[in-house]
């Protein structure tokens, strides 16, 4: 058996702080497996918390990544549903407390004790990576570890899009935020039938809103939030939307999403932003606006996600502009941070 391994080390929260190390393959425990990865997508987080921008706790040192793929190649004595060999992708939730209320009643995405990989526990840029057998899933035959790998980032769109929020066919949805979350909404929005289906981004986001409009989006924006509203409003009744899925790393366009939601609409917010607000709430107030936070997944979500990508019901390997092995690593966050690419994938 291999002794060390390559690995992806957060070692700080100054900005830049991540290295390759040499670190020891992990030790299992009785309920645990150890997986070889085989694919780890580049999350926004990722580069959020490697240029020390991030709004979440950190247990440094940490290795990196949570959106992984690999084959089980050591069992726990107390496992009993994966054998070695078994091709398996996994959820974030690593360490929950058991006798939370929220994961006694299926929430556990929710229990404020949460640690998840990347973060919290050693992640999977690396050689291998230690999980609880509790988050595992098979990955359907036919799939490949690089789309695989995308079921997280599907699973957090899913929730988002399909489980929080409520879309009928013939709903005007506005997604604000063209990256791999608000593209994987965009999909999902899609199949759940809305009509209109925009997607907003800024000026450097052309390529992504061509993207966008490639997987379903009827109309893509790079326009003002002054002229977005307006050209939103003039796509529907002159109300504004039904649904907005604010997708941006940035408080400030939970204002926007608030201009964008006709009366008694829903927004949904996803994206991630530590910067205060800075603007009154009295439009949530004044249109009776249905708004919400959605964070993370459960096991009935990454099943229904596994299910569609198998089916090629949902397809985003579109995002997925550049597979690279770890070594490449830094290339690939430059890459991804500049937009040059949307999603990268490394291969340990």
């Amino acid at each position: 058996m291999i002794e060390t391994m390559p690995a992806l080390v957060n070692y700080s929260s100054s900005p830049g702080a991540a290295e390759l190390r040499e670190l020891p393959v992990p030790d299992i425990g009785e309920d645990d497996v150890l997986v070889a990865v085989g694919a780890v997508g580049v999350c926004g987080s990722d580069i959020h918390q490697y240029g020390g921008s991030h709004s979440w706790a950190v247990r440094y040192p940490v290795v990196l990544g949570h959106e992984f793929a690999g084959t089980v190649v050591k069992v726990g004595s107390r496992t009993c549903r994966f054998e070695v060999d078994a091709v398996v992708t996994a959820e974030t939730a690593a360490v929950v407390d058991q006798m939370s209320p929220f994961v006694r009643t299926g929430r556990y995405n929710l229990d404020p004790g949460r640690l998840g990989f990347g973060y919290g526990v050693d992640g999977a840029m690396a050689g291998f990576v230690k999980v609880p057998e509790r988050l595992l899933h098979r990955v359907p035959d036919g799939l490949s570890m690089e789309t695989a790998a995308l079921a997280e980032p599907c699973a957090v769109a899913y929730n988002a899009v399909c489980e929080s929020t409520r879309i009928r066919p013939g709903d005007t949805v506005v997604i604000i935020g063209p990256g791999p979350i608000g593209l994987c909404a965009t999909l999902l929005a899609r199949l759940s039938g809305a009509n209109p289906l925009v997607v907003a981004g800024v000026a450097r986001d052309g390529a992504r809103l061509e993207l966008a409009a490639s997987l379903g989006a009827t109309a893509t924006f790079s326009s003002s939030p002054e002229t977005l509203v307006r050209e939103v409003t003039s796509l529907t009744d002159g109300y504004g939307a039904d649904v907005v899925i604010d997708t941006a790393g940035v408080s400030a366009t939970l204002e926007l999403a608030l201009s964008l939601v006709r009366p008694g609409g829903q927004v949904t917010k996803v994206g991630w932003g530590h910067d205060p607000c800075g603007f009154s709430l009295d439009p949530l107030v004044a249109k009776a606006v249905h708004l919400q936070g959605t964070f993370s997944h459960t096991w009935a979500m990454w099943e229904k996600v596994l299910h569609m990508l198998a089916t090629r019901q949902l397809d985003p390997s579109p995002l997925v502009q550049r597979v690279a092995p770890l070594s490449e690593w830094a290339d690939c966050f430059q890459a991804m941070r500049q937009g040059q690419i949307i999603k990268a994938v490394l291969v340990p």
